[in-house]
C-alpha cells in the first residue's frame, strides 16, 4: 500500500488592517517652513526699505546743496555709500527716485495738514483750515528751495500724468474724508459727491496757488488763502 505524503498545513497570518498616513497636499507647507520663509521674507523687506531710503535722505541732501534736481544717479550712490547695483534694484533710474521723492513730499504735507485740523471741533472749519494750508504750502516761495516743486513737478504733470495722480492720493483722501464729514453734519449743498468736490477743490487750489503771483497784477496783489476759500466755499456749502 503506497504511503500517503504528508499534507503541510499553511498557516494564514490574519492579515492587519491598513493604517492609511495623511496625504499632504504639496501646495501645504509645514509651519516651520512657513516660519521660516515669512521671517525671512520680512527681513528682506527691512534691509530694501533701508536700501531705499539711504538712497532717498543722500539724493534729498544733494538737491538741498545744489538748490535743483540736477545730479546723477552716480552722485547719489556715492553719497549713499552704497553700490550702483542696489540702487537698480530699488529703482529703474533717476525719474523714479525723483518720484518716490515727491511722492513722500506730498504725503508728509498732508500728514501736517490732517494734524492741523484736528484741533477744530467744526467739519466746515476743518476743511477750511485744510484748503488754506493747502494754499500757502502749494505756493512758490522764491526763498526757498523747492525744485521738486518748481522743477520737477511741472514737468511731470506734463510727461505723467498719471504719476502725478498717484502723488496727489493722500491729499485727495484727505480732502475727501473731510467734505464727508461736512456733508454728513449738513454743512454741504445735498448734490455734492464728496469725493469729485474734493478732487475740484484740489486742483483749483493748488493751481490758484502755483500761478497766484503770475504777471505785474499777481505780484503787486496776490491772491490770498482768505479769498481762495472764499470762493471755493460757495461752490460746496450749503446756504
Amino acid at each position: 500500500m503506497a504511503r500517503r505524503s504528508p499534507v503541510q498545513s499553511v498557516h494564514v497570518l490574519p492579515s492587519r488592517p491598513t493604517v492609511e498616513s495623511p496625504v499632504t497636499s504639496p501646495s501645504e507647507e509645514p509651519a516651520w517652513k512657513q516660519r521660516a520663509v515669512e521671517r525671512s521674507i520680512k527681513t528682506a523687506k527691512l534691509r530694501a526699505a533701508q536700501r531705499v531710503q539711504r538712497f532717498l535722505d543722500a539724493a534729498q541732501a544733494i538737491i538741498i546743496e545744489k538748490g535743483s534736481t540736477d545730479f546723477t544717479v552716480q552722485e547719489v550712490v556715492d553719497r549713499s555709500r552704497q553700490s550702483l547695483r542696489s540702487f537698480y534694484l530699488q529703482f529703474d533710474g533717476k525719474h523714479e527716485l525723483l518720484l518716490a521723492l515727491f511722492e513722500d513730499a506730498l504725503s508728509r504735507s498732508a500728514d501736517q495738514i490732517r494734524a492741523a485740523t484736528a484741533s477744530q471741533a467744526d467739519p466746515l472749519e476743518r476743511l477750511e483750515v485744510a484748503v488754506k494750508l493747502l494754499f500757502e504750502s502749494s505756493r512758490p516761495d522764491p526763498s526757498a528751495k523747492r525744485p521738486l516743486f518748481t522743477d520737477f513737478a511741472p514737468r511731470l504733470l506734463v510727461s505723467h500724468p498719471s504719476e502725478v495722480k498717484v502723488a496727489h492720493a493722500p491729499l485727495l483722501a484727505l480732502l475727501t474724508e473731510l467734505m464727508e464729514e461736512a456733508s454728513a453734519a449738513g454743512q454741504l449743498r445735498d448734490s455734492i459727491n464728496a469725493k469729485r468736490m474734493a478732487a475740484m477743490t484740489m486742483q483749483t487750489v493748488m493751481f490758484v496757488a502755483q500761478s497766484s503771483s503770475d504777471g505785474e497784477d499777481g505780484a503787486a496783489h496776490p491772491i490770498t488763502a482768505d479769498e481762495v476759500w472764499d470762493f471755493c466755499s460757495h461752490g460746496f456749502a450749503a446756504e
